[in-house]
């Protein structure tokens, strides 16, 4: 474990948490709805369950579980809901309040694709190909919301590329490596005051101050690499033990900052900020790293109809420790996120009715890496949570699979107390209140043995 300092540079600065807001279904970042029946376990077979080559993906030795050419393709729906309530924001100074905006709500929809594909090499070797979605987040606010100078939109996709070798050590054991490239594209926005700052500058009255916006957007793109581990052992006929390790990749996003302001007092203040040459359009790199993580599990066949499975997975969010702005080389400003490394811990089972129909459930916890509330941000409304799953598998014949899952996410309640007297709020002010979170997924998959 160790502390990395995550080095923004941009034309301007942006503020904190950038790229970091939460999926309500997972702490950080992260995004696990990676196969339906893993889903429908509530992940507690992410490390052991090893059903099918979509396991893959959270344990790379799954696929020497999976007997011959297999083939697994998979979609998970993503409905999170979060909403600020008792909310309140002001300028840094507090002569005035921001408490216009009606909505507090900045939930979002998100897909979440899936692929793996798995071949025999030889007696003791498997070659895997998955690609998946590891890390992602969708949140946007309303133009005018309360905590708009904080946050507006928050977007990232990750794509995982992920080619991988199994090597079949013994009758029992397992031993698997893959190669990671990672594609990760991003946009991210926030409102300006221009109000407040022609105010200060004593060219607007008072009265602007919340009602001449302006608007800041930054995209980027870029590809980084990585490599994850695992190990399969089946200790006995009835009881299987997992363990995987995903490396950590490091990103330099390279793309575009760009202002603009609808507003006609705003428009005019932004042609004099930028006639003094702040606050122009510019490229910008942005240094990003997405976490490492490790799965623990194990799968226990307690009859030929039911099964029970547990998992622990850890998550380096500590990589996320400091935000540093830079604009010509020179730091703008420096924001401590001080993210916690995380667990999450889940169980599940499984019941096989009959030769097609096989029943999931499984229910989990989830540690969020935010440690307080004065780091929680609008782009991390992020707390603990709880999830419980349901799911089913039909099989119409013996190599075609079915499966369908779905989860509800309990967020607990989290605080918020960004302060304007931090350096890095000195343009965003005040935003305090209380996070409601929650969030519902729909995952459905097929699965193909040749």
């Amino acid at each position: 474990m160790h502390n990395k300092l995550n080095k923004i540079t941009v034309a301007v600065t942006l503020g904190s948490a950038l790229l970091a807001a939460s999926q309500a279904s997972a702490s950080g970042f992260q995004v696990r709805e990676q196969s339906a029946k893993a889903l429908g376990n509530a992940m507690a077979g992410a490390a052991a369950g090893a059903e099918d080559v979509s396991y893959m993906t959270y344990n790379p030795a799954a696929i020497g579980n999976a007997e011959g050419t297999q083939l697994a393709g998979g979609i998970s729906f993503i409905d999170a809901q979060f909403e600020l309530t008792d909310a309140s924001a002001s300028p840094a100074d507090k002569d005035n309040s921001y408490n216009l905006g009606v909505s507090r709500q900045g939930g979002e929809e998100a897909w979440v694709p899936s692929f793996a594909f798995k071949t025999d090499l030889n007696e003791r070797m498997d070659f895997g190909l998955s690609v998946s979605a590891p890390y992602g987040l969708s949140t946007k606010y309303d133009n005018d919301w309360i905590g708009r100078y904080h946050a507006i939109e928050t977007e990232l996709e990750t794509i995982d590329i992920q080619p991988t070798f199994n090597y079949q050590a013994t009758d029992r054991l397992d031993l698997a490596f893959g190669l990671r490239a990672q594609y990760a594209d991003a946009t991210l926005s926030r409102a300006i005051d221009l109000g407040y700052a022609g105010a200060k500058l004593g060219q607007l009255p008072q009265a602007a101050i919340g009602n001449a916006d302006g608007m800041v957007e930054v995209t980027g793109d870029d590809w980084g690499y990585g490599y994850t581990l695992g190990a399969l052992f089946q200790a006995t006929d009835q009881t299987r033990l997992g363990i995987s390790y995903r490396s950590e990749v490091d990103l330099t996003l390279e793309g575009d900052v760009r202002y603009r302001s609808d507003n006609p007092t705003g428009q005019q203040v932004l042609a004099g900020v930028q006639a003094m040459g702040k606050r122009r359009d510019a490229g910008g790199t942005a240094d990003l790293t997405t976490p490492a993580n490790m799965n623990l599990g194990i799968y226990h066949e307690v009859s030929d109809r039911f099964a029970l499975m547990a998992n622990a997975e850890w998550t380096e969010w500590s990589s996320f420790d400091e935000l540093v702005v830079e604009s010509g080389g020179q730091d703008i400003s420096t924001t401590e996120e001080n993210w916690n490394d995380t667990w999450a811990f889940s169980v599940g089972a499984n019941y096989k009715v009959n030769r097609q129909w096989l029943l999931r459930a499984g229910v989990g916890v989830d540690e969020s890496p935010v440690p307080d509330a004065e780091h929680r941000t609008p782009r991390v409304p992020d707390a603990d949570r709880q999830w419980a799953t349901l799911g089913a598998t039909w099989m119409p014949t013996t190599d075609l699979s079915v499966t369908a899952g779905y989860m509800r996410v309990f967020g607990d309640d989290g605080d918020i107390n960004q302060s304007g007297a931090k350096p890095e709020n000195a343009t965003r002010g005040d935003l305090s209140g209380t996070y409601e979170v929650s969030a519902d997924v729909f995952a459905l998959s097929l699965g193909y043995r040749f």
